[in-house]
C-alpha cells in the first residue's frame, strides 16, 4: 500500500495543478495584509478640529457663518487668552444663545479678557474639516478618547488570535476548503457591517470577528498550498508571503483614490466574496481526507491531479497510506518536558512575539511620523518584495539560523539609528527606517518556516498553532506600545523594538541548524538534532509537510 507522499511524487509534486491552486489561494494574502495594515488609512489623522461651544451650532446658522467663521469665534479667543491651549480638547465655559451677536459673540461677558474666562473639557462636540473621512472623526477618537484606535486594532489582532485557535481546530475537523470558504464568507459579511457600524460598539464587534474569520482565510490557505506540494517544496511557504506584501503596496493607492474610510473599508472586504468561487476550481486537501479516513476521495483527487499534471496514476491504487498520526490531546506540556523541545519553544514564541510586535508597531508608526503617508507606506512596503528572494536565494545555502539572526540584529540596530538621527535629514531617516522593516520581515518570514521543521510529526500541528499565537498577541499590544509611548518621545518606541529585536536575535542562535535535513518524526529526534545530523549526517526519508500558520 503506497504512502500519500509516493502518489504525489507519481501525480506530479509541483505541477500545473498545484501552481494553478497556489495562484489562486495565494490572493488571499492580498486582502488579508490590507486588514491587517488597514488601521493606518481607516484611522489617519483627519485634519484641523476643534471644539464646539454649546450652542455655536444654532449660532453660527441664524448669522449665516462658515466653518472657518465660526473657528474663528471659537478657538482665536482662547488662543489669544492661552497660547498653550489649541480648542480641540478644551473649550470656553461659556454658552451661546439666541441673544449672542452675530458679530462678537462674547460681548456679553463684558470687559473680561478671554483669558480669565474659565475652560472646560470638550467632551463629544467636536467639529472636524474633514468629516467621515477618518475612523476618527467618525467616532471621535480624540483627546480623551484617542486610546480607542489603539483598541480597535488591539480587538483586530484578538480575532486574529481567537481564529488561529478556533477555525484552527474547526479546519482540522471539519476540512480546509470547508472553512476557508466559510471564512472568507465572514469576512465579506463582517466587512460591510464594520463599514455601515452605528457606533463604536458595533465597530469593534464586527472588527473582531472580521479580524477571526480573517484569520481563518489565511491560515486555511496556507494549509491547503503546502499540503498539496511535495516533500521537497517547502519554499511555497515563503513564496506565499509576497502576495501579503503585494497588499501592502497597493493599499496605499486604495486609500488614496478613496475619500472615506467606509471606503476603503468596504474595498479591502468585498473582494472576499470572489473566493468563493474557489468551490468549483480548489479541491479538499488530500491529506486531510485521508487522516479522517476518507481514502476513496483523496485517491479520487489524487487522479484529478496527476489528469492536469499530465501524469498518469496507476490504476492498481486503491488505498493510500498516510503517516501521519497525531498525539491525542497534546498539551502544552509535551512542548516542554524535554530540554530540547522546551528551549525551542519558548525561543520560537518570543521570536513570533518580536517579529510581528515590530513590524506592525512599523507599519502603525508611518501613520503619526508625517510626510507623506501614503508614499511612504507603498514605498516601505515595496521594499518588503526582496525579503523572500533574499530568504529564497540564502536559507538553502548557508542555512535557516544566520538569516533569522542577521534579520533581528540589523533591525534592531536600524531601530536604533532611526530614533537618533536629526529630523534635518529626512531622506537618511528614512533609508535607515526602511532597512530595519525589510530586516524585520525577512525574521517574520524565516520564523514560518523555521517553526515547522522544528517540531516533530506528532506535535507539528499544535506546536506551531501555539507559537503562532504569540504573533497575535504582539499585535494587540503592539498598537498600545507605539501610541501611547510615542507620546511620551516620538522615537522612545522605536529605542523598545531595538532592545526587543536585539535580544530575539541572540536567542535564535540557540536553535538547531535544519539546513538540508528531514523533518524530525518524534520528539526523540528533535533532542538528537544538532548532533545526530550535525555530526553524523544521518537523514531519514521526510514524511510529513503539514504545516500551520
Amino acid at each position: 500500500m503506497p504512502s500519500f507522499d509516493e502518489v504525489l511524487k507519481e501525480a506530479g509534486e509541483f505541477g500545473r495543478f498545484q501552481k494553478r491552486v497556489f495562484f489562486l489561494l495565494s490572493q488571499t494574502g492580498i486582502t488579508f495584509s490590507s486588514l491587517f495594515a488597514s488601521v493606518v488609512f481607516l484611522g489617519r489623522a483627519p485634519g484641523d478640529f476643534w471644539c464646539r461651544i454649546p450652542g455655536a451650532a444654532e449660532l453660527s446658522e441664524r448669522c449665516g457663518w462658515t466653518l472657518e467663521e465660526e473657528r474663528n469665534f471659537t478657538v482665536l479667543p482662547l488662543h489669544l487668552g492661552n497660547e498653550s491651549v489649541t480648542g480641540e480638547c478644551e473649550r470656553l465655559d461659556v454658552t451661546w444663545d439666541a441673544s449672542a451677536s452675530c458679530t462678537s459673540p462674547l460681548a456679553r461677558y463684558g470687559n473680561r479678557s478671554t483669558g480669565s474666562l474659565p475652560l472646560a473639557p470638550c467632551h463629544g462636540d467636536w467639529v472636524y474639516e474633514q468629516p467621515r473621512s477618518s475612523l476618527v472623526s467618525e467616532y471621535d477618537l480624540v483627546c480623551g478618547n484617542a486610546w480607542m484606535l489603539d483598541l480597535s486594532q488591539a480587538i483586530l489582532n484578538l480575532g486574529f488570535l481567537a481564529g488561529a485557535f478556533i477555525l484552527g481546530y474547526a479546519a482540522d475537523r471539519y476540512g480546509r476548503i470547508l472553512i476557508y470558504l466559510l471564512s472568507c464568507l465572514g469576512v465579506g459579511i463582517c466587512g460591510i457591517i464594520v463599514a455601515f457600524s452605528p457606533n463604536f460598539t458595533v465597530f469593534l464587534i464586527f472588527r473582531f470577528l472580521q479580524g477571526m474569520f480573517g484569520k481563518g482565510t489565511w491560515m486555511t490557505c496556507y494549509v491547503i498550498v503546502t499540503e498539496i506540494v511535495g516533500s521537497d517544496q517547502r519554499m511555497v511557504g515563503i513564496v506565499i508571503q509576497i502576495f501579503f506584501t503585494l497588499g501592502i503596496i497597493i493599499l496605499p493607492g486604495i486609500a488614496y483614490l478613496i475619500p472615506t474610510w467606509q471606503g476603503i473599508q468596504l474595498a479591502i472586504s468585498l473582494p472576499n466574496f470572489l473566493f468563493l468561487l474557489y468551490y468549483w476550481v480548489v479541491p479538499e486537501s488530500p491529506r486531510w481526507l485521508l487522516t479522517r479516513k476518507k481514502g476513496e476521495k483523496a485517491l479520487k483527487i489524487m487522479r484529478n491531479i496527476a489528469k492536469h499534471n499530465g501524469k498518469f496514476l496507476s490504476p492498481h491504487y486503491s488505498e493510500i497510506t498516510i503517516s501521519n498520526e497525531e498525539v491525542s490531546n497534546p498539551s502544552f506540556l509535551d512542548l516542554v518536558r524535554t530540554p530540547q523541545m522546551r528551549r525551542n519553544t519558548l525561543i520560537l514564541m518570543y521570536a513570533w512575539f518580536t517579529s510581528a510586535l515590530i513590524y506592525q508597531g512599523l507599519v502603525m508608526r508611518l501613520g503619526i511620523i508625517g510626510g507623506n503617508l501614503y508614499l511612504d507606506f507603498f514605498i516601505s512596503g515595496a521594499v518588503e518584495l526582496p525579503s523572500a528572494f533574499l530568504i529564497i536565494v540564502t536559507i538553502d545555502r548557508i542555512g535557516r539560523r544566520l538569516p533569522f539572526a542577521m534579520g533581528n540584529i540589523v533591525a534592531s540596530i536600524a531601530c536604533l539609528i532611526t530614533a537618533f538621527l536629526p529630523e534635518d535629514i529626512p531622506w537618511l531617516k528614512t533609508t535607515v527606517a526602511t532597512l530595519g522593516r525589510l530586516s524585520i520581515t525577512i525574521a517574520f518570514e524565516v520564523v514560518y518556516l523555521v517553526n515547522s521543521e522544528l517540531y516533530p510529526t506528532t506535535l507539528r500541528n499544535f506546536g506551531v498553532s501555539l507559537c503562532s499565537s504569540l504573533c497575535d498577541l504582539g499585535g494587540i499590544i503592539a498598537p498600545f506600545l507605539l501610541f501611547r509611548l510615542a507620546a511620551i518621545w516620538l522615537e522612545l518606541p522605536l529605542v523598545i523594538f531595538s532592545i526587543l529585536a536585539a535580544v530575539c536575535g541572540l536567542l535564535v542562535l540557540l536553535l538547531p541548524e535544519t539546513k538540508g535535513i528531514s523533518l524530525p518524526e518524534t520528539v526523540e529526534d528533535v533532542e538528537q538534532l544538532p548532533s545526530h545530523f550535525g555530526k553524523c549526517g544521518k537523514k531519514r526519508k521526510h514524511r510529513d509537510t503539514n504545516s500551520y500558520i
